[in-house]
């Protein structure tokens, strides 16, 4: 089932967001409605408080930069494939050179941005078995995650751009909050009700 995606302002998407166990309420049903609900809006990754729940869960499903002949035939290969669900993931390490890569957010339509990151991540996770897993990731993958991690530790891209930057957009930021953007998925905007 599509949820509603939660809008940039609401407070949920400033918590730091809480383990969960396996007995979690109907976790198979929330992780196929997360996958649902991110590819209804065309989407490469979906964390739970984009959703409204502060709970340490994200999806992602790279497998559209399996086309992209901008990358090397290795990586195009490796993110054709690449779809997962990551539990109470925990980043162990983010090492070398940061670099930028334009990045944009379900929860903040309308906006992209150049953000830089570290192209190297290892991380321990739970699949959606919640068999533990350390893995190690790189390029576009890293950073997918990397976005996707940020959401469950209550950050997200915009904090990352420069003062600057972030006053440039500020009146688009505003309007979103306001519900005032134009989507082609539903949206939840704080102190209205979902469309």
């Amino acid at each position: 089932m599509k949820l509603p995606v939660v809008a940039y302002g609401d407070p949920v998407l400033r918590k730091k967001a809480k383990p969960i166990t396996k007995d979690y309420p109907e976790v198979e049903e929330l992780i196929g409605n997360m996958y649902d609900t991110m590819y209804g809006a065309s989407g490469i990754g979906l964390a739970a408080p984009q959703i409204g729940l502060p709970v340490r869960m994200f999806v992602v499903d790279a497998t559209p930069f399996g086309d992209d002949e901008e990358l090397s035939e290795e990586e195009r290969n490796f993110l054709g494939t690449f779809k997962k669900t990551f539990i109470n993931a925990e980043i162990l390490d983010e090492t070398g050179d940061e670099w930028c890569f334009s990045e944009g957010c379900l929860s903040i339509p309308g906006i992209t941005e150049d953000v830089f990151r570290n192209p190297d991540i290892t991380i321990k996770y739970q699949d959606e078995n919640f068999e533990e897993h350390t893995d190690h990731f790189t390029g576009i993958a890293a950073r997918i995650i990397q976005h996707e991690y940020d959401h469950i530790e209550g950050v997200l891209f915009t904090d990352k751009l420069s003062p600057l930057k972030r006053r440039l957009i500020k009146s688009k930021l505003n309007n979103i909050t306001k519900g005032k953007v134009d989507v082609e998925y539903r949206m939840r905007f704080p102190g209205k009700k979902g469309r």
